[in-house]
C-alpha cells in the first residue's frame, strides 16, 4: 500500500505542533539537532531512538558527531513528509522530554 504524503496544508499544521524542528529539502523533509553532554549520552539517545523507529518500521537518516546528532526524518515512499514522519518526531520530542530533569 502506497504512504500517501502530507498536504501543504496538514504540513503547516504538523510543524505548528512540532516547534523543534524544522523543514528542510523544499518541504520533503523535517530535521532537528541535538546536543548531549558526552558521546555516551549521544549514542544512548540514538539507541532509544532505534527502537521506537524499529517498532514503527520508519527509520531516520541520521549523523553523529561526539555528543551532536542531527535526525531528519522524510518518507521515500511517500517522496516526502508522511504522518509516519510526524508520528515518530512526536515520538523523539517525548523521548527528549522524559529525559529533562523535573523542575
Amino acid at each position: 500500500m502506497a504512504i500517501a504524503p502530507l498536504s501543504a496544508e496538514e504540513r503547516t499544521a504538523a510543524m505548528k505542533e512540532l516547534p523543534h524542528w524544522s523543514l528542510s529539502r523544499e518541504g520533503l523533509a523535517m530535521e532537528r539537532r541535538f546536543e548531549f553532554a558526552d558521546f555516551v549520552e549521544a549514542f544512548g539517545f540514538m539507541a532509544r531512538v532505534a527502537i521506537l523507529a524499529e517498532k514503527a518500521d520508519h527509520h531516520p537518516e541520521w549523523f553523529n558527531v561526539y555528543n551532536k546528532v542531527e535526525i531528519t526524518l522524510t518518507t521515500h515512499d511517500a517522496c516526502g513528509l508522511s504522518r509516519r514522519d510526524i508520528a515518530l518526531a512526536k515520538q523523539i520530542d517525548e523521548l527528549v522530554q522524559a529525559a529533562l530533569p523535573a523542575d
